[in-house]
C-alpha cells in the first residue's frame, strides 16, 4: 500500500530525508511513499527553488497539514533537535501520524526500538539492544554500539560514534565526528560540539568541545 508522506521543513535537511524516502521507494518492489510535498512556515527562496527542482511541491506552512488528505504521514525533516522538538508539538495537533524512514543502505540491528519519527540516513549502523525515541535523526555514516538508549529528538550528525551503553538525554546534539566513549551520559539539550571527544559525563544544557571534551 502507498501511503501519502509530507515532509516537514524544506531546508537542506528536508531535501535529504526525501532522499531517503525516494530510495526506500526504489529499493522497494512495490513505492511504499507517495510523496505529496514540503510544509514550511518560512522557506526561503533559495530553498523554494531547490525543492522545485527535485519535482516535489511547496504545499505551503504547517497548518496545511490540518486539511492534509486521509491516511496522510508526516516526517520533520529538520536537523536541529530543538527546533525539532518545538515543530513537532505543533504537528501533533494536526492529527497527522509521524513515520519513521530508514534508508536501505542503514543498518539497523533486530533488537533495537524506536519511537515514531525516527529516520536513519544512509550508512549508519545501529548495533543491538539500543533504545531511541521520538523524532532521533542519525545522519550519515554515524554508529550507535550496544545497549544505548537515545531520548527524543536526539541528533547525531554525520560521522559520530556513540559507543556501548550509553544515554542521551532529550534533544541532544552529537556533533560531525564527535565520539562518546563507553557507558557515558549526556544530559538532556546539551550540544557536543564537531570533532569532541566526549570522555566523562557531560550535565543537561551543557555545550562541551575539543579533546578531551570540556
Amino acid at each position: 500500500m502507498t501511503i501519502p508522506l509530507v515532509i516537514v521543513g524544506c531546508g537542506g535537511h528536508g531535501r535529504e530525508v526525501l532522499s531517503i524516502a525516494r530510495a526506500m521507494n526504489s529499493a522497494s518492489g512495490a513505492p511504499r511513499w507517495l510523496l505529496l510535498g514540503f510544509v514550511d512556515d518560512r522557506p526561503s527562496e533559495t530553498n523554494l527553488k531547490r525543492v522545485q527542482q527535485l519535482d516535489v511541491p511547496y504545499l505551503g506552512g504547517l497548518p496545511w497539514l490540518r486539511e492534509a488528505p486521509a491516511d496522510t504521514h508526516h516526517v520533520i525533516g529538520i536537523g536541529d533537535p530543538r527546533i525539532r522538538r518545538a515543530v513537532a508539538q505543533r504537528v501533533d495537533a494536526y492529527g497527522t501520524p509521524a513515520t519513521s524512514l530508514v534508508h536501505p543502505a542503514a543498518t539497523i540491528g533486530p533488537d533495537t526500538r524506536h519511537g515514531p519519527g525516527f529516520v536513519a540516513f544512509a550508512g549508519a549502523r545501529v548495533t543491538t539492544n539500543v533504545t531511541i525515541g521520538r523524532h532521533v535523526h542519525l545522519n550519515q555514516n554515524v554508529t550507535v554500539g550496544h545497549d544505548s538508549t537515545l531520548a527524543d529528538f536526539v541528533a547525531v550528525n554525520p560521522l559520530a560514534a556513540v559507543s556501548g551503553d550509553c544515554q542521551l538525554g532529550e534533544a541532544v546534539l552529537i556533533g560531525t565526528t564527535a565520539a562518546v566513549l563507553q557507558g557515558l551520559r549526556v544530559g538532556r539539550d546539551a550540544t557536543v560540539g564537531a570533532g569532541a571527544c566526549v570522555t566523562r559525563d557531560v550535565p543537561a544544557a551543557a555545550v562541551v568541545k575539543g579533546v578531551p571534551a570540556r
